[in-house]
């Protein structure tokens, strides 16, 4: 049976699987079936799925035991190009190198160059001090330096909205995933939208899943200087250009129940959509749009109105057992930190009165 990264490349992409099927012409029950090991693909299956994702077959897959666990060289994900700088990281036993791309920590040194005659290493940081974080905090910053002070562990984090970021963790790409689904008066919280999402053959594996509290914190609409609205329901019957955020994250998710798409306004051109919350506030500063959801410290940050529609509970899920994981412990250790809760609560709208509490997802 070959072993495949066809779920991986699809995720990075942020693809569905209809989307894909779509994309490529092999139907969606196909590529689950691909995508779990349940079937070999066909040649022209596989080059469909390889031209549909802009890569190689040799890329997307491989024979067994050909990707090594010992510090060999495999792409979490294709690069965009060739060459390309990469970091490379071990998550679940696995060594992977992760194509750089735009990070909260602005421009983290790289590992190595991929060229078109391999890989070069320019530097070797130690695998068992490097955590993979997949998130929208635009705070992500004061963990990464907290992190690397108190632990000695250098965190690289991926840019991802919170349905993006469990698909990472799920395919075993990332060490953990942080999300805001969940309004933070809800005492079933993150757990059960985590555990109310589409079955992917892991959602008995999600039940051993645990949330590790990072803040509560304030997401509502940031609005262009000049508007004279002052509540949102005022802002909700005007006929303003939004800027979205992708399906799946909170903020569209919050945009979603707000203004529902059958009561949206038509407007002669798409509204522009935003990969993170200070592209939601940058948009608006640029008069690109006159609102969007984001948080208040993006909103503020960019010198924009805000208001306030829902605290949020932003957690981190963790997929293994913290026990059996030292760069998790190291995590937990920082996040429950004087220093760190200290820098966390003197951000706008971000509370830490549940810092560091860990739940279960699921009994």
């Amino acid at each position: 049976m070959l072993e495949n990264d066809v779920r991986a490349t699809r995720v990075q992409l942020g693809w569905s699987q209809e989307e894909l099927a779509a994309r490529s012409g092999v139907s969606r029950a196909g590529i689950s079936a691909i995508e779990t090991g349940r079937l070999v693909p066909s040649t022209a299956a596989a080059l469909s799925l390889a031209s549909a994702m802009g890569t190689t077959v040799e890329s997307l897959f491989r024979l067994p035991g050909s990707r090594s666990t010992g510090g060999e060289l495999a792409w979490a994900w294709p690069p965009p190009s060739i060459p390309w700088r990469y970091w490379r990281a071990e998550v679940a036993g696995r060594v992977y190198l992760y194509p750089t791309e735009d990070s909260p920590l602005g421009l983290v040194p790289h590992d190595g160059m991929a060229g078109r005659s391999g890989c070069e290493p320019a530097n070797r940081p130690a695998l068992a001090r490097t955590l993979v974080l997949a998130c929208c905090d635009p705070a992500a910053g004061l963990l990464a330096a907290e992190l690397a002070r108190q632990e000695d562990v250098r965190l690289i984090v991926l840019p991802r909205s919170s349905g993006a970021a469990l698909e990472l963790l799920e395919g075993g790409l990332v060490h953990a995933a942080g999300i805001h689904l969940a309004r933070d008066d809800r005492p079933e919280g993150n757990a059960a939208a985590i555990l109310s999402r589409p079955a992917k053959g892991g959602t008995t594996a999600r039940r051993g899943w645990q949330l590790l509290r990072i803040a509560g914190w304030d997401e509502g609409i940031a609005l262009a200087p000049g508007l004279a609205l002052g509540s949102i329901r005022d802002v909700l019957a005007a006929r303003l250009r939004w800027v979205l955020r992708e399906p799946g994250s909170g903020a569209r998710q919050c945009l979603d129940e707000l203004l529902p798409s059958p009561d949206r306004p038509r407007t002669r051109r798409p509204w522009p959509v935003a990969f993170d919350h200070r592209g939601v506030a940058g948009a608006i500063r640029g008069r690109g749009a006159d609102a969007g959801i984001c948080l208040r410290l993006a909103g503020e940050e960019a010198g924009l109105r805000f208001l306030s529609v829902r605290r949020e509970a932003y957690d981190l899920c963790l997929a293994e057992n913290p026990r059996d994981a030292p760069l998790l412990q190291a995590l937990i250790r920082v996040v429950r930190s004087e220093p760190y809760r200290r820098l966390l609560a003197d951000l706008p709208g971000y509370n830490t009165a549940r810092t560091g509490e860990l739940q279960p997802v699921g009994a």
